[in-house]
């Protein structure tokens, strides 16, 4: 697959893709050695980001522990939104800007690792908040230099925050996730300790497991980096650039990991599913860090920003949420069937490698079948039956395509073109699947 016949040259498209990626420690324990990491990377006063429940768990007393044993001078930030918003982005900016830390570490999942992303940034180089954002959002303004050290420890494994330059936020106003990409806010070291996924509660593992699936789906099967513009400069080249060999190579096999593990690992864990699983999430999230997503994700940041009254089991109770994975999988079967022509024998590579039976089957159809096993899969895994099951109905389909068309970088990432109503009819073949 790496030097396939997809990535054909286009006239005034790219020849060249780049390859960006966090340095990565993987395996049990390793969040015992976050002192010697935070040494290394000459911290002294360090600010740990977290959110209320994570902070009373394990990984985070293992961490502040570490880093206090090497004489650091530690400040826990536990105030951490799960799906954070324009104002809890401003609020850890301000904590971080107000302590005069020299390093930064974010223990939990994407929330908690995007927040001290845009913390330190913020606190780095103050701006207007939109400053930074995504374009048409915001201004899409450069990242102007190098940030302060952060480590990132993730205690779920779907985000993949820990390898990319990616930060997502809900901006209340517009009732709309959007964010911040820059390979200047990539964590210097993410470090992976499986042993902490034991904790998540069945529907979390699942959305999670999703999650990083459709990362790594929508990485191999977006336009190609040959089909992109080719940069004005080498400076210009987005960190989306397409799909290309390299994220081929780690977004398969991330799949394949996932169609393994997913559905024991969520209904009959076993600690092997735990490592095999966060693995998945890394190879994911370098995958898509330098290939990028496409419309699952540009139609999921509407889903959970006009979310209504849906509480999902395992997150906080205190106020409605899709999270992100729900928010992002119940959109993946309407999309993979639409653009299964466009690129038909990854589809069929993706369907293979999460399980599907291929027997008598014809490669044209890979969209279909994928989108097939995928439904079954989050059946067997408790996810919500698309969008109805998280509280949406067919009177909310022009606001949903509103807020997602907005989403360009993502939705022109696809591997075919999306006119706004062939987005609205995305959104009513998703509504349910069974």
């Amino acid at each position: 697959m790496s030097f396939s016949s997809y990535f054909t040259n286009k006239k005034g498209g790219d020849r060249i893709f780049s390859v960006e990626a966090s340095k990565i420690k993987f395996g049990r324990g390793s969040l015992k050695e976050i002192g010697d990491d935070a040494t290394a990377l000459g911290m002294t006063r360090v600010a740990v980001f977290t959110d209320p429940k994570v902070a009373k768990l394990e990984p985070v007393s293992i961490v502040v522990e570490s880093l206090k044993s090497k004489g650091m001078d530690t400040v826990v930030y536990d105030q951490v939104a799960v799906e954070p918003t324009d104002i809890s982005f401003k609020q850890g900016s301000k904590f971080a800007s107000e302590g005069k830390f020299d390093g930064f570490v974010s223990v939990g999942g994407g929330s908690v690792m995007d927040t001290c992303k845009a913390s330190n940034l913020y606190s780095c180089y103050p701006a207007d908040f939109l400053d930074y954002v995504n374009a048409p959002i915001g201004k899409a303004v450069p990242v102007p230099g190098k940030l302060k050290p952060h480590i990132a420890c993730p205690t779920t494994f779907g985000t993949a925050s820990e390898c990319t330059g990616i930060a997502i936020f809900d901006l209340l106003e517009m009732e709309a996730k959007t964010g911040i990409v820059s390979p200047m806010i990539r964590a210097d070291i993410g470090v992976l300790d499986p042993s902490v996924l034991a904790s998540l509660p069945p529907l979390v593992r699942a959305a999670n497991g999703f999650d990083v699936f459709s990362h790594a789906c929508e990485s191999i099967t977006a336009r190609p980096y040959t089909h992109r513009p080719a940069p004005e400069s080498s400076q210009k080249r987005p960190l989306s650039q397409g799909a290309n060999p390299y994220s081929d190579i780690t977004c398969l096999e991330a799949i394949n990991l996932i169609g393994r593990n997913i559905v024991q690992a969520v209904n009959d864990p076993r600690e092997e599913n735990y490592g095999a699983l966060m693995f998945a999430g890394m190879l994911a999230g370098i995958g898509f860090g330098n290939a990028g997503c496409h419309l699952p994700h540009g139609m999921s940041y509407a889903v959970a920003g006009l979310v209504k009254d849906y509480q999902p089991q395992g997150w906080p109770a205190d106020h409605p949420m899709v999270p992100h994975g729900i928010s992002v999988i119940v959109n993946s079967p309407a999309v993979f069937r639409k653009t299964g022509p466009a690129c038909p024998e990854r589809h069929w590579k993706a369907a293979d490698a999460m399980g599907a039976d291929l027997t008598d089957k014809k490669m044209e159809d890979g969209g279909e079948i994928l989108a097939d096993q995928i439904i079954s899969m989050m059946r067997d895994t408790g996810i919500p039956n698309g969008l109805s099951g998280v509280g949406y109905s067919m009177s909310d389909l022009d606001a949903l395509t509103d807020r997602s068309f907005a989403q360009k970088r993502l939705i022109d990432n696809g591997p075919l073109p999306v006119a706004r109503n062939e987005l609205k009819k995305l959104f009513h073949d998703a509504m349910s699947y069974w």
